[in-house]
């Protein structure tokens, strides 16, 4: 019987893709990752998902099933990869995501590893999205839920990754998996979602990263497209792309920001027209259903996790460059975002943009 090495967070989701890869033949091995610790991240509560509770969630719903429990601790990794970096692209001028890079560095690489260690076949999560193998590379495919679908933060995943990972909630629908937890007495069966992200509860990362780095935010100018002085910005680390609320200035109409520029220390703004443009660049690629682009393709692509993906040509500059220019002008394309594309239901690969 192969061994498979269950992420488990102590929610739903995670709980019944162990119980299906369990009844699927494997002998499960439940594995809660610790990410980070109260003071790592500046915070008394017990918040967050690391908290005790959850680790007691967790290892319920493991001994229900039978499987045995461990806590990795992954503090370290974490922080450098993780938590540093988004404070530094923040402080920068640009907008992360840090679970894609949670899932990059710790999920698909350090739990990996770890069941690697320890002999298991492949490792289990609890993310909405599908992997298939078809001409001789492994795919990664959209969730059957549309509401839930994950493939998104997934984009970076390699093919040796894919190929020892199973998502076994890929074809059910948020509302399917809770009736199975349901059905099967787990207590976590209506257990809330945090949308938060997870070592910045309440989302107000400014006030985090102030607070993590130690420093305080440097005052500057909030200027218009030709550079007319409008005000005073508190800190770049509190603006972002296509923000109207909380700029502190008055104007006839309408301001947004267009872009943060760190190394004047401004934060440039302008009308809602000036937030649309039809292409971009970007970075750090990685492709998944074809080893490189030779030419030029039709795609969609999304530039945020929450859009649907809008029809655009895709170029491979390099190894490294994706240019993509969408038939439609896009709002607020925002640096340090990803850019995902899609040929229907399966993820070609993304990038950083830059």
């Amino acid at each position: 019987m192969d061994k498979a090495l269950i992420a488990m967070s102590g929610g739903v989701d995670s709980t019944v893709a162990a119980w299906l890869m369990k009844n699927s033949g494997y002998d499960c091995i439940g594995a809660m990752m610790k990410l980070y610790t109260n003071d790592d991240i500046g915070l008394e509560l017990d918040s967050g998902c690391c908290s005790l509770a959850d680790a007691n969630d967790a290892r319920r719903a493991a001994e229900c099933m039978d499987m045995a429990f461990y806590v990795l601790n992954f503090t370290e990794t974490f922080a450098e990869q993780v938590i540093k970096r988004f404070a530094s692209e923040y402080e920068n001028g640009r907008t992360p995501n840090p679970c894609i890079d949670c899932n990059r560095y710790i999920k698909f690489e350090r739990l990996l590893h770890k069941a690697n260690e320890i002999e298991c076949a492949c490792i289990a999560t609890g993310h909405y999205a599908g992997i298939r193998f078809e001409n001789g590379r492994y795919l990664l495919t959209k969730g059957a839920d549309p509401l839930k679908d994950q493939s998104y933060v997934l984009y970076a995943m390699t093919q040796n990754q894919l190929s020892k990972t199973k998502f076994p909630l890929g074809g059910l629908t948020k509302a399917e998996v809770r009736a199975i937890a349901a059905e099967q007495g787990f207590i976590n069966a209506k257990k809330k979602e945090s949308q938060d992200i997870c070592f910045a509860p309440g989302g107000n990362y400014a006030a985090f990263i102030e607070r993590y780095t130690g420093r305080r935010p440097k005052k500057g100018k909030i200027v218009d497209l030709h550079g007319l002085d409008l005000g005073e910005h508190e800190g770049v680390i509190n603006y972002t792309v296509g923000q109207r609320r909380g700029l502190g200035i008055s104007a006839s109409t309408p301001l947004y920001v267009c872009s943060i520029c760190p190394g004047s220390n401004t934060v440039v703004v302008g009308p809602k027209e000036s937030l649309y443009s039809r292409e971009l660049t970007a970075k750090d690629i990685n492709l998944i259903a074809a080893e490189k682009l030779d030419v030029p393709i039709r795609a969609g692509a999304k530039i945020r996790y929450n859009q649907a993906e809008q029809p655009a040509t895709v170029h491979q500059l390099d190894e490294d460059t994706l240019k993509i220019v969408f038939d439609s002008p896009q709002r607020a394309v925002t640096k340090g975002q990803a850019v995902v594309i899609y040929d229907g239901g399966i993820v070609i690969g993304g990038g950083t943009i830059v």
